[in-house]
């Protein structure tokens, strides 16, 4: 008999404005993989936005998974995983981030690593390069993180945000190395200051579950967006009409190119119609915050046909 898993990782949001590379939402958005040992490596992609054909080597989770069982002096067996997702690529809602925490679950499971859940935090905030998706799809809600320069990170939690997100999709992709070769390599000391003070209120707000001063100061950000708006589709009128409709307020999605905006509960489905009129040309996605993280669940036992 051999045993199979499912693993469940939430997508998450980036930023929220000016909490540049620090702080994380998780979305009840998903990528679920079946995993079972077998004699060869196998990688099936089941939904229509992963790609068909691949090589192996190349792809992120088996990478991730040997790169893990590695650093505990562990060979990663074969597996078989089949894989769906919810997580459009290079979209801005941590396809990547997502992939790095699965990855870690597989080796964990497999190699009997028995990690813990800040072992996790920090190697998937390692392998991602800062800690704002990987905390958010590992732990579930909506954290605030910093990684020292040994790659330890320290997290502050925060669950049952009261309010719904959506998500304004368009068509074209954007890498994040993209994005971030737009970005200016310093600032001047008092543009910094007023840059750091909003993300600081940002944090505040959040923490506080103050939705008025939430949508406020994600509007506020100097670090990242007044340099990618350009690149960003419909970047100023998502925000101007969001806003209209009765958002909080409205921000990139990571380094977008998905804007996100956070709205009361009440308004969802009027919210979502009046931009999908307004916006034809992106997906308009309502969702809520996933409060779980990253979750494993042995579902069956299989036997082996000898």
């Amino acid at each position: 008999m051999s045993k199979k898993w499912k693993i469940t990782v939430p997508g998450s949001t980036a930023n929220l404005g000016p909490g540049f590379d620090s702080i994380g939402l998780s979305l009840s958005l998903y990528l679920e993989l079946t995993v079972s040992l077998q004699d060869e490596w196998e990688i099936i992609h089941l939904s229509e936005g992963l790609p068909k054909e691949f090589e192996l080597k190349n792809h992120l989770i088996y990478n991730v998974a040997n790169e893990t069982a590695k650093r505990y002096n562990k060979v990663m067996p074969s597996c078989r995983i089949e894989m769906t997702s919810q997580l459009p690529f290079a979209r801005g809602i941590g396809s990547s981030a997502a992939a790095i925490v699965a990855g870690i679950e597989i080796a964990n499971l497999l190699c009997d690593l028995q990690l813990s859940v800040q072992d996790k935090l920090n190697l998937s905030s390692q392998m991602e390069g800062h800690p704002d998706n990987a905390t958010a799809s590992v732990l579930g809600g909506l954290t605030i993180s910093s990684m020292d320069e040994e790659g330890n990170v320290d997290t502050i939690h925060v669950h049952d945000l009261e309010a719904s997100f959506v998500l304004f999709i368009p068509e074209v992709m954007l890498k994040t190395c993209e994005a971030r070769d737009v970005l200016p390599s310093s600032f001047k000391r008092q543009y910094a200051v007023r840059a750091s003070s909003g993300a600081n209120m940002l944090a505040a707000a959040l923490v506080l579950k103050d939705y008025k001063r939430i949508g406020k100061y994600m509007e506020s950000d100097l670090f990242h967006e007044p340099f990618r708006a350009d690149l960003i589709p419909h970047y100023h009128e998502i925000r101007e009409e969001a806003k209209k409709a009765g958002a909080f307020g409205t921000a990139l999605s990571g380094a977008g190119p998905t804007m996100i905006s956070i709205i009361p509960n009440s308004i969802g489905e009027q919210f979502v119609e009046k931009m999908k009129e307004r916006f034809p040309t992106h997906k308009i996605v309502l969702t809520k915050p996933d409060q779980r993280g990253v979750h494993v669940e042995e579902i069956s036992s299989v036997s082996k046909i000898r």
